[in-house]
C-alpha cells in the first residue's frame, strides 16, 4: 500500500509519523464484530461534526454496540484489543507531489501499538481536505457510517474483498446508477459539466442539483430513489491535490462508484465529463 505521513493533534486525533497503513485481515474483521466501538468526537465543543456524527450514530450505528468518547479519552484506551473505534484521522499520501493533508473517517481496532497508522484498520473513508471547512463534509457523516458498516459487513461474508484496491469490486455497480436519481451539488461538480446541457451530453440519465439539506434529508428518509455524490476535494484552497468521488446509496449506503483524480488545468475539482461516461 501506498505511505502515509499521519499527524497527531488531540482536537483531530492523528499521529506525527511515516507509517504502512495496517492492512486488515479476515481475523480483525471477525474480532470487530464482537467489540464495543467508541465513537471519538472532536475536542471543540461546538464543532458541527460532533452534532452531525452523534445524531448520526444514534439513528444508523447497528453493527456493534458504541459510545462517545473524547480524544483523550482514546489515547488511554486504544491499547485495549478488546475495543474498537470510530475516529476522525488526518492523512497525508507522501507519493504525492502536492502534500494536500485529507481527514479520514476510519474504523480501527484497539492495538498496543506505539504509532496510529499501526492501528489495525477495518475501514477508511476520505471525508474532506483537512483545510477545508467542515460544513463541506458533515452533512454526509451519516451516509458515510452505513457505506462503512455495508462494506465491513461484506469483507466478513467474502473475505476475497479484502485486497490492496479494496473499493474497486463496487466499480461494477456503476452501470446501475441510471435506474435512480443521482442528486449532486452545483459546486461539486467540475466547471466543464456545470451547465444541463453539458451533463447530458455527458449522462442521458435522470441528475438533480440539490443542496446539502436535501442531501441530509435523503439519508434521514432513506430514500431508494436517490443516489448521492460524495467529492472531496481543495474547494478553492491552495492544495490541489487529488479528487475523490463515491456515488453513495442514500437509502442503505451501498457504494456504486469509487474512484479520484489528481486536479490539474485539464481536470478540475470535481466529478468530470469523464466521470458521467463511466456511470453512462
Amino acid at each position: 500500500m501506498k505511505r502515509f505521513l499521519v499527524l497527531l493533534c488531540l482536537i483531530s486525533v492523528s499521529v506525527a509519523t511515516f507509517a504502512e497503513r495496517y492492512a486488515s485481515r479476515p481475523a480483525d474483521i471477525k474480532t470487530f464484530l464482537g467489540t464495543t466501538t467508541y465513537v471519538v468526537l472532536e475536542d471543540n465543543p461546538m464543532s458541527e461534526y460532533n452534532f452531525k456524527i452523534k445524531e448520526a450514530v444514534e439513528r444508523s450505528w447497528t453493527i456493534t454496540p458504541y459510545e462517545f468518547i473524547s480524544a483523550a479519552e482514546f489515547e488511554e484506551m486504544r491499547s485495549d484489543i478488546n475495543k474498537s473505534f470510530l475516529v476522525q484521522l488526518q492523512i497525508k499520501f507522501t507519493g504525492d507531489r502536492l502534500e494536500a493533508t485529507y481527514r479520514y473517517l476510519s474504523v480501527v481496532l484497539g492495538s498496543a501499538v506505539k504509532k496510529h497508522t499501526d492501528l489495525p484498520d477495518i475501514c477508511s473513508l476520505p471525508l474532506g481536505y483537512n483545510s477545508v471547512d467542515e460544513e463541506s463534509y458533515a452533512f454526509k457523516v451519516e451516509g458515510l457510517i452505513r457505506l462503512a458498516q455495508m462494506h465491513i459487513k461484506n469483507l466478513d461474508a467474502n473475505p476475497k474483498l479484502i485486497k490492496k484496491n479494496i473499493f474497486k469490486p463496487y466499480n461494477k455497480n456503476r452501470k446501475l446508477v441510471k435506474n435512480k436519481e443521482l442528486w449532486v451539488l452545483e459546486k461539486d461538480l467540475d466547471k466543464a459539466v456545470r451547465s444541463l446541457t453539458d451533463v447530458r451530453n455527458a449522462y442521458p440519465h435522470s441528475v438533480k442539483i440539490v443542496t446539502p439539506d436535501d442531501i441530509e434529508n435523503a439519508v434521514k428518509e432513506k430514500n431508494e430513489n436517490v443516489i448521492f455524490l460524495h467529492k472531496v476535494g481543495p474547494e478553492g484552497t491552495r492544495l490541489q491535490a487529488r479528487c475523490y468521488k463515491l456515488l453513495i446509496d442514500a437509502s442503505n449506503g451501498e457504494l456504486y462508484y469509487h474512484n479520484y483524480h489528481m486536479i490539474s488545468k485539464k481536470n478540475g475539482d470535481g466529478f468530470l465529463a469523464k466521470d458521467f461516461k463511466k456511470i453512462k
